[in-house]
């Protein structure tokens, strides 16, 4: 069986978690995220120019700008699923890609892609990862029904809606208790009651680090300690939320 994109770089993680990881999160007072001139293109195209920022452990980025700005790739740079071809990228004060292995077991990521075996079912899904993570198969129940998903988890991957679908992918972002959340379109596919059971895994009272795109601005702004606007690959603003101007917020998406 053919593993999903992505799912290789997970289980190199596994070997590299120990119990003491969290308990040395941002240790020293360093910042969980920092960029220096961060740059990414695709061919001649430029995706991301020169950006430059500080995350600190609790706080909440949200990424904005209209589709194609960047939003994604800069996710996965964060990720260590893609490199960057200029700047530098540190992550808990480890510098991207040379020491990606040390940090990929204290990130989880919710991008567009589920991480799933289509045809096994949520609770083989998750208990595979909570072996390559070395989690406890404890923490499989309580995340399917922290995220209520308990009596479907049998179900093939391939039988259940959409919004199920993510509802498991929310599970297996937060199966190893994650130091950085990594959060691309988090609510998709989500009805009010799903988002509301999610809330606590990937909200604000998740009280973790978070990094967040979303297509409902004013709702990302409400959840962020810092905000970057990204437009033709630069930054178009930088700063707390209560900075950047409607007129602003409404440009980055004419």
């Amino acid at each position: 069986m053919q593993l999903p994109h992505c799912v290789g770089k997970m289980r190199d993680a596994a070997s590299t978690i120990t119990t003491e990881g969290a308990a040395v999160a941002d240790a020293g007072g360093q910042p969980v995220v920092a960029l220096e001139r961060l740059s990414r293109h695709f061919g001649e195209r430029t995706v991301l120019r020169a950006i430059t920022l500080e995350l600190r452990a609790g706080q909440t980025l949200a990424v904005l700008g209209r589709n194609g700005a960047g939003k994604s790739t800069l996710l996965r740079i964060l990720a260590t699923l893609l490199r960057p071809h200029a700047g530098s990228v540190r992550l808990f004060g480890e510098p991207l890609p040379r020491q990606a292995w040390a940090v990929r077991g204290r990130i989880g990521l919710l991008g567009h892609e589920p991480l799933l075996y289509r045809d096994l079912s949520g609770r083989e899904n998750l208990t595979y990862h909570a072996r390559l993570y070395r989690v406890p198969a404890a923490r499989v129940e309580e995340v399917l029904a922290a995220v209520g998903m308990r009596q479907r988890g049998d179900d093939p991957v391939r039988s259940l809606s959409r919004g199920m679908v993510q509802r498991l992918t929310v599970a297996r972002a937060v199966l190893h208790s994650p130091e950085l959340l990594l959060l691309d379109e988090p609510r998709s596919n989500l009805d009010p009651a799903a988002g509301d059971l999610v809330e606590p895994l990937i909200g604000r009272s998740a009280a973790v680090t978070r990094v967040l795109t979303s297509h409902d601005p004013q709702a990302a702004l409400a959840e962020a300690d810092l905000v970057l606007a990204l437009a033709g690959g630069r930054a178009a603003y930088l700063g707390p939320p209560d900075g950047l101007a409607p007129a602003k917020l409404r440009s980055l998406y004419a």
